[in-house]
């Protein structure tokens, strides 16, 4: 998957790191809250890339903690990530959102559950909206988050907004 490529490939080009580290920084990122990426997927995909010659590793050993396998990338792995960086950018753009399958069934459910539905998106969307705001607070002011983070939550913010409006629009 491509886009699991570029986030490996992206974080690997800012440091060299080792599978964990990827996967703790995607955790810290929250990148799975926005991406479909999961632990398994990125030690796969390390491996993967390392086998295509993207990525390199060296191993490490630090005190009395186990040898480690550190990646970096290589040309091949450079060159790689700017191509994939250039054709995802020329994809059209499509925001897939597990909970639209349920709003384009709605209309299948009686009105009571259509009820129930309704409010368990809006539940979650509220609990959503709140940890983003809260996460925009947080690191709005913290020099280390980049501008493109920043812009990703708020992104992430305007799309909440507009699913609560659409919801107050069906009340």
């Amino acid at each position: 998957m491509a886009t699991i490529d570029l986030i490996v490939l992206g974080i690997l080009k800012k440091e060299a790191l080792s599978a964990y580290d990827i996967q703790k920084l995607v955790e810290y990122r929250n990148i799975s809250k926005w991406v479909k990426i999961s632990t398994p997927s990125i030690y796969k995909k390390v491996i993967q890339l390392k086998e295509k010659g993207y990525v390199k590793s060296h191993t490490v050993k630090e005190g009395n903690m186990a040898e480690k396998a550190v990646y970096s990338l290589t040309d091949a792995g450079e060159k790689e990530f700017e191509k994939l960086m250039l054709e995802i950018a020329d994809q059209p753009i499509r925001i897939f959102l597990d909970f639209n399958a349920v709003i384009v069934n709605l209309s299948s459910l009686s009105p009571d559950k259509q009820t129930i539905c309704l409010q368990k998106i809006e539940d979650n969307i509220k609990t959503l909206k709140a940890y983003l705001e809260e996460n925009i607070q947080l690191k709005e002011n913290v020099s280390e988050i980049p501008e493109t983070g920043m812009a990703v939550l708020q992104q992430q913010l305007m799309l909440v907004q507009s699913i609560e409006n659409w919801i107050d629009s069906l009340k």
